[in-house]
């Protein structure tokens, strides 16, 4: 697999490379089910990661990454449940965008 390049990536592009490594690294049989319960356990890492980073207290006996890369790995399993669904993340984004945009923020 080629590595990514060095340039921000469009939603499309994430989607196709997450589609791809998830074949190359065999993940690709994974159910939507269990891309949706691996996603929840990433983002319970991106809170450990938060925790790190903004000094609050962590157990010293559990692995904490960086926030970057916790966050990365939530967008690889958010990519890899759109695939599973055939949604196209973009288009997703400008759709809900165009709802909120009508609502009333407090």
């Amino acid at each position: 697999m080629e590595p990514l390049p060095e340039r921000t990536l469009t939603l499309e592009e994430i989607q196709d490379y997450v589609a791809k490594m998830e074949v190359e690294r065999g993940f690709s049989d994974s159910t939507l089910i269990e891309q949706a319960l691996k996603l929840a356990e990433e983002t319970g890492e991106v809170c450990k990661a938060v925790r790190k980073y903004s000094s609050l207290g962590v157990d010293p006996h559990s692995a904490v990454g960086g926030l970057g890369e916790e966050l990365a790995d939530v967008l690889i399993y958010i990519a890899a449940l759109a695939n599973r669904a055939g949604i196209d993340l973009s288009r997703a984004l400008r759709e809900k965008e165009s709802v909120n945009a009508k609502r009333t923020w407090q």
